[in-house]
Order: C-alpha cells, then structure tokens, then sequence
C-alpha cells in the first residue's frame, strides 16, 4: 500500500534489513556528531571572521600604520634641533719655498742700510762709505746663503668640537602643508579600506554560512526523495508478486528509486565541500551546527530610488575614488610648489669654551634643475582629471548593480510565494496519483513524476531562498550596510526555510 508524502521527516516503511540498517547506521552517526558540532548562529559566524579573519587582521595592520605614519609627520614645519659633535686629528707634511723669501729680505736690508750709509756722507770719506757697504752687503748675502732654500714642515692638530645647530622652514611654497594634508588622508582612507575588508569578508561568510545551508537543504530534499522511492519500489515489489503490476512497472520504480539515491549521493558530496569551506573561514576543524536557517523576507524594506540617491555616500569604494581624487589634487599643489622659492632659518651654537655661533635666514629658489615643471604639474592634473572619470565611472557601474540586485531580490521573493503554492498542489497531486495508482487507474510514471515534482519544487524553494539572500547581501554591499544583513534575518514576516 502507497503512502502519503507531506514532509522530508516521513519515514519509510518495509524496508529492506540492509536499508534499514543503513538508515540506523547514518542515523546513529548524525546524532553522535550533533553532541560534539560547534554551534553557530550566523551573527557569531560574522562576528568571528569580521575579527579574525587574516584578511581583516592584515588590513587591520595596515590601518594602524597609516594612523602612526600621519601622527609622524603631526610636527613637520616646526624647528629642527641637533646636536653636533665632532672629532679629528689632523697630520700634514709640506715644503715651503724660501727663495724668494730670502731674495726680498736681501734687498730690504741692503736698502735699509745704505739709506743709513748715506747719512754719513759728509762724516767719512766716499771710499770708506763704499767699503763698508760692499762689506755689509756680503755679510748678508753670506748669512742668507746658509738658510736653505726650502723648508719641510710638519702640522699636527687634534680636537673636539661640540654644537647645536637648528633649521626652521619660514616657507616652501605649500610642500609642509601638502605632506600633511596627505597622510591625513591616506589614515582616512585606510579606514575605509579596513571597513571595506570587513564588508568583504560579511559577503564571503553570507555566501559560505548560507551555501551550507543550502546544500543540507538539498540534501534533505534528496533524502525525502530517495526514502519515498524506496517505499514506491517495496510496495511495487508486493503489487508485482500480487499480480497487480507487471516486472517493467516494477522495474520503473527501481530506476527512480535508483536515479534518488544518485542524487542523494551528490548531494552529500556537495553538503561536505561546503562545510570545509565554511570551517576553513571559521578556522576550525571541528564540526559545525548551522542555527540560521535560510529566509526570504515578504517585505521590501528600501525602496530603490531612495538606494539610488543616497549609495554614494554610503558605499566604502566611492568614498576611496573620492578620497584619491583628494590625493591627487593634494599632488598638484606639491608640483606647484616645486616653481617657489623656499626659505629657512638656520643657526648653530658652539657648546665648547669658545661659545661661538651663527644664525641667519637662507632663500633658494631654483633656475634650472633638468626637470620641467610644468609638465610636471599637467601630469598631476590630468591624474585627478582620470580619478574624477573613474569615480564618475564606477557610480554608474555601483547604480547598475543595485538596481539588478533590488530586481533580482523582488524577482525571488515573487518567486517565493508562487512556490509556495506550487508546494502544495505538488503535494496535493502527489496524493491523488498514489490512489489512481493504488486502484490500478493510474500509472507508475505518473506516481514517479509526482514524487519527483514535490521533491524538486522543495529543492527550488531552497535555491531560491539563497538566491534571495546573495542578492541581498549584494544590495547591501553596493549600498555599504552589509553589516546590517543581520537585520534581516530577524525582521518581521519573514518565512525560513528548515
């Protein structure tokens, strides 16, 4: 005798023992696994990876490196102060010509003398004058033949010398405040970039929490299918021994019975690649034990002109273009700036027993340097000009997103509720076809066919759901509030699919 099918749970009857103990086996091993699975809702599933995850770690870093970069550069434009300190010893060897040394001191004292010789002209007589100057004169040049030519000197010196010495930029032409202005909002944009990863990784465990999901869903579904068909088969198997049905009837259910335990295999297969996925995420080898079913919310809480008008302004990726054409325009200002003169003051200060010092102001302004500054700043200006065109670019490529995301979320819940009615009049066929069959006015086919409407109508019910949920957390992301996706799932009218 057929039976009726309402719900995956029903269970099967007259099985065969080996089937029997099959199911017990599988059953006795689902169990013990549930007492030692890792439970997780998927608020906790997100909350981990969001935390943990070695993408978000890493971003993690990188913003805080940017924070400490920008603290860094906090104080650039005030004085800079050093201390100086420096020690040498210094050797040299060198000659020095006297030659010509000799030569001028020769002469010098030959005049000298004979001026003083000539005083005395009206004193002594002319040729006593001449003697003693011819004798003078060879006195000196006998004395200085015996100083020599050249003279090798030796200088020695060692010393330490201490200062302090400070440099303060008076102006640069905007290079200080561009410097800061720009790590300002590189730290910025690292924030963004650290919430961006989070939103990335909210998405990857939305595919991969609810992707389980799916996949037991299947599987349960493939279950369901395969414990009906085997009931069909061992009822057939008593109709055909009774007389009421032939062997290719018989046969038929044996092939479809056959064809459910194809699929149910495949399902598992797929239900445990999923489940390494998700545990590789949740970093953790030990079993998991899903609490959030899969949902479709009856209710549109957005409407999509308001998504439109309001996602650039919430969207982590428009900010960051936004945030580059900022870097850019801050680059034009640093080229520009290149044209203007730069002035510091600068002094120093001895700090040994002499206390000298210097102060004073230094200007500089380049003439030529080998590089054309102009088309330098053409260059900076046509990279904000190409920011400004991809932010413009990547708005209209976000706007098409939503909008087929809103469409496809629209298009699933729709789909939803025609399933649900499709459930029912499955169910409802399925029964009449087991009577017609069971009082020999309908087919074996009919019965598999019916069986088999139900059985993938449920697992539609399913993909749909996912569906509606990716493309949800699509919405969400384009928008910028993936982090409420939780939202959903707790929100009034919503059907969850177990």
């Amino acid at each position: 005798m057929l039976k009726r099918h309402n719900r995956p749970n029903v269970q099967v009857k007259r099985f065969p023992k080996q089937l029997c103990l099959s199911i017990s086996l599988i059953s006795s091993a689902l169990f013990s696994t549930s007492l030692f699975a890792q439970t997780f809702s998927y608020n906790e599933a997100e909350q981990y990876v969001v935390e943990n995850a070695y993408a978000s770690q890493a971003q993690q870093a990188l913003q805080q490196a940017s924070q400490l970069e920008m603290e860094a550069v906090k104080y650039l434009g005030l004085p800079r102060i050093d201390l100086n300190a420096t020690a040498y010893s210094f050797h040299s060897e060198t000659s020095v010509p006297l030659e010509s040394s000799k030569r001028r001191l020769e002469n010098s004292l030959t005049r000298g003398f004979d001026d003083k010789l000539s005083q005395w002209e009206n004193v002594l007589p002319p040729d006593v004058i001449d003697q003693v100057g011819q004798g003078f004169d060879q006195v000196v040049s006998d004395g200085l033949n015996k100083v020599p030519n050249n003279v090798d000197v030796t200088i020695k010196d060692h010393d330490v010398r201490t200062s302090i010495s400070m440099v303060m930029p008076l102006y640069t032409g905007g290079k200080i405040t561009s410097a800061k202005q720009i790590a300002t909002i590189q730290a910025q944009r690292s924030n963004i970039s650290e919430k961006q990863q989070q939103d990335s990784q909210r998405f990857e465990m939305i595919q991969s929490y609810f992707n389980v999901q799916l996949q037991q869903q299947l599987l349960n579904a493939s279950l369901f299918n395969l414990n009906a068909m085997q009931e069909h088969y061992n009822n057939a198997l008593k109709l055909e021994q009774q007389g009421f049905i032939n062997k290719g009837q018989r046969m038929q259910f044996e092939v479809a019975r056959n064809n459910a335990e194809r699929t149910y295999q495949n399902a598992k297969s797929n239900l445990r690649a999923s489940e390494f996925s998700l545990q590789n995420l949740l970093k953790t080898k030990e079993d998991l034990n899903l609490t959030t079913p899969l949902f479709v919310n009856n209710t549109q809480s957005q409407s999509l002109d308001k998504l439109l008008a309001n996602y650039d302004q919430n969207s982590s990726l428009i900010k960051k273009l936004k945030m580059d054409t900022e870097l850019a325009n801050e680059n034009i200002k640093i080229q520009q700036s290149a044209k203007k003169p730069s002035v510091f003051a600068f002094g120093e200060y001895g700090i040994d027993s002499k206390e000298n010092w210097i102060v004073g102001v230094m200007a500089k302004y380049n003439l030529f340097s080998g590089i054309d500054n102009n088309k330098n700043i053409r260059a900076a200006e046509l990279k904000k000009y190409a920011a400004e065109l991809m932010t413009e670019r990547t708005k209209q490529e976000v706007e098409n997103v939503i909008y087929k995301s809103y469409s496809e979320l629209n298009s699933s819940q729709t789909s939803h509720q025609l399933l649900t009615q499709n459930i029912k009049a499955a169910q409802e066929n399925l029964r009449i076809q087991q009577l017609s069959f069971k009082e020999g006015m309908g087919t074996a086919t009919q019965v598999i066919d019916a069986q088999n409407a139900l059985s993938a109508l449920k697992s539609e019910m399913s993909i749909n759901a996912y569906k509606y949920i990716l493309s949800l957390a699509t919405l969400l992301q384009s928008y910028g509030s993936i982090d409420e996706f939780k939202l959903y799932v707790n929100q009034p009218r919503t059907d969850y699919i177990r």
